[in-house]
């Protein structure tokens, strides 16, 4: 089944229609339980900090080439105030009173030019409460095979694909960690010579895969 989620376009979508949400997850109440940085070692979860998280949105655009699925990434251009360099899905801090797959297909066509006419929204992934403070609501996305990007240079320094059988290889995954206000925090990495793929954006990754291949 996983070599076949791998390959096969329709297996892809199928599934995804099946596992995922089909509508935004609503904002968690103070002190509930939450997916995200929160969850990992060195992290104890912040009740006052989840409930005051700014909205964001992602999307996880998905495209199939003949060889296989494949993610659309992005790598932060490296004069950003913050998160220069990083590497991540298109998306941002939503504008007031926009929905959660408005802000993700207008952050698209903003930083890599991406329209919106080739993209299929799947479902969604849980909501990801990240550590600096946002709420992030994650979309994935069928990306036509035909659809161009370009890069806007004020935001995103490339794109590039990373096939599935990358992303979806648990054994590259590995947790490191840093200090980060006076303790030290872990995080995920994906160890992937082409990019260095590591927090928030290694953790959706981890978790799409995890959604799609339970039984």
């Amino acid at each position: 089944m996983i070599r076949t989620l791998l390959e096969d376009r329709d297996t892809f979508v199928a599934r995804a229609r099946n596992r995922l949400l089909a509508e935004p997850e609503p904002r968690r109440r103070y002190g509930d339980a939450v997916l995200g940085d929160h969850n990992l070692p060195g992290f104890d979860p912040e009740p006052e900090r989840i409930a005051g998280a700014k909205d964001a949105a992602v999307l996880v655009p998905v495209i199939f080439r003949p060889e296989g699925g494949r993610v659309l990434l992005t790598e932060r251009a490296g004069h950003l105030r913050k998160h220069s360099g990083q590497v991540a899905f298109p998306g941002g801090r939503a504008d007031e009173g926009e929905a959660p797959l408005e802000t993700a297909l207008r952050e698209a066509e903003e930083e890599i030019a991406l329209d919106r006419r080739f993209i299929q929204p799947l479902g969604y992934l849980p909501s990801y409460y990240t550590r600096t403070e946002y709420r992030i609501t994650p979309i994935v996305g069928l990306v036509d095979a035909a659809a161009s990007t370009t890069a806007n240079p004020d935001e995103v320094e490339r794109v590039f694909e990373t096939p599935f059988s990358v992303l979806f290889d648990m054994d590259r995954y590995r947790l490191d960690s840093m200090m980060w206000e006076g303790r030290r925090r872990s995080y995920y990495v994906l160890d992937y010579p082409d990019a260095y793929i590591w927090g928030v954006t290694a953790a959706l990754i981890r978790i799409l895969y995890e959604r799609l291949s339970q039984t």
